[in-house]
């Protein structure tokens, strides 16, 4: 199963003088990506490099930062597909310590800095989920709520109207087609439910 972070981690490392640390966080779309990339360089700019990569669902993009072509960014997003992570940003920032590593020493620095940091970052799956909604009768109301508790559905406080009471609610993706099917049993046949919008 594929997961993503619960949040933002760090971890630093020393290989040979040179400082690197690797900073990792859970992003929803390519633009949290490139901003958290955009705050860590704009708040060090005096750190030797910036060296990156993030992966949200089938878009990915690593950048080597000035390192030479193929050193840093591609081992650090290696790193993230390795670990089965998705909607996930790393940044590994690099302060030069006057020794040279080389090309296999600076592949094995970024891409065994970014390892750690993710090795030993929180992580939770990533589960799809949908939001729903339906409207109920008056009549209906008390065993559609008491039904919602037995089965462990969060729904919003439903917003009433003249006639009954429109409810909101998300869920597991997986769990749409089964629980449509015993909303439409339970009330034989008197709620129409939509989707609302695919949760994040």
């Amino acid at each position: 199963m594929t997961e993503t972070l619960t949040g933002p981690f760090e971890k630093e490392q020393e290989i040979r003088k040179s400082r690197f640390l690797a900073r990792a966080t859970p992003v929803k779309t390519i633009e949290d990506a490139e901003s958290f990339i955009h705050a860590i360089m704009q708040a060090e700019p005096e750190a030797t490099h910036h060296c990156c990569a993030w992966q949200v669902g089938p878009q990915c993009r690593c950048h080597d930062a000035g390192e030479p072509s193929g050193t840093a960014g591609r081992p650090i997003l290696q790193v993230i597909t390795a670990q089965k992570l998705d909607r996930v940003a790393v940044v590994v920032t690099r302060w030069f310590g006057g020794i040279k590593l080389g090309a296999g020493g600076l592949i094995r620095a970024y891409g065994g800095a970014a390892a750690e940091c993710l090795r030993e970052a929180p992580k939770e799956p990533i589960i799809e989920r949908v939001s729903l909604t339906f409207h109920a009768p008056f009549s209906l109301l008390s065993l559609i709520q008491a039904r919602l508790q037995e089965w462990g559905i969060d729904a919003t406080t439903p917003a009433f109207d003249a006639t009954g009471a429109q409810f909101v609610l998300t869920l597991p993706l997986a769990q749409q087609q089964d629980f449509t099917h015993r909303m439409m049993d339970l009330t034989s046949g008197q709620t129409h439910i939509a989707v609302v919008e695919e949760a994040p």
